[in-house]
């Protein structure tokens, strides 16, 4: 473990809802450390990691002002297998660095490491427990579609590089079912954090 305070993993497929899971056990005084945030950190101008993306694929790959064109190479790595595994290789390491980094300065009783590929990668190695939230996979499409204002077919190639929605359920420790009200997510955050509190604040 990089630190002494529990870590609990968290991961869904994407437009499951993540997000709205992290921000309410954050807004409960939990420490959340977001791998994408992780990867934005590791991909900022003058960083090794974005001056080989840009070698690799040009400077069309970069904004005006430096800062990496995500949706541009999103484009590009989801349409082509062999480019996604480059880009894998370069940053996952990376990504796990900054990740140790900050659930290292974990304060609260126990951290929150939310990740989209945490069942893929070394990053479940990092955690105690496996939260998987769950929605069906025409929920997922529709709330991305509708979130990033992304095509059908966009969204699905996404959604097949992503670990299948059956093996994401067989990883998991917990499982938070995401497909009804904002006030039933709570609840059952409610008693996961209860549950945790218990198990991690004495240990």
């Amino acid at each position: 473990m990089p630190a002494d305070k529990p870590v609990v993993g968290v991961t869904g497929g994407i437009g499951s809802g993540k997000t709205a899971v992290t921000d309410y056990l954050q807004a409960l005084g939990i420490t959340v450390v977001d791998a994408d945030l992780a990867s934005r950190v590791i991909m900022e101008p003058g960083r090794p990691a974005l001056d080989a993306v840009a070698e690799r694929f040009g400077n069309d790959i970069l904004l005006p002002d430096g800062q990496l064109d995500r949706a541009a190479l999103r484009r590009i790595v989801f349409a082509d297998p062999e480019q996604r595994r480059w880009l894998e290789q370069l940053t996952h390491p990376l990504i796990g660095e900054e990740i140790r980094h900050q659930l290292g300065a974990a304060a609260s009783p126990y951290a929150v490491l939310s990740s989209p590929l945490l069942l893929e990668t070394g990053q479940k190695d990092l955690c105690d427990m496996i939260v998987v939230v769950d929605v069906s996979e025409a929920v997922q499409l529709e709330r991305t579609m509708r979130r990033d204002d992304n095509n059908e077919d966009q969204v699905r190639r996404i959604m097949a590089a992503q670990l299948a929605r059956e093996q994401r359920l067989a990883g998991a420790d917990r499982v938070i079912d995401n497909s009804g009200s904002l006030e039933a997510l709570h609840s059952q955050l409610d008693q996961l954090h209860a549950e945790l509190l218990e198990r991690y604040a004495n240990p």
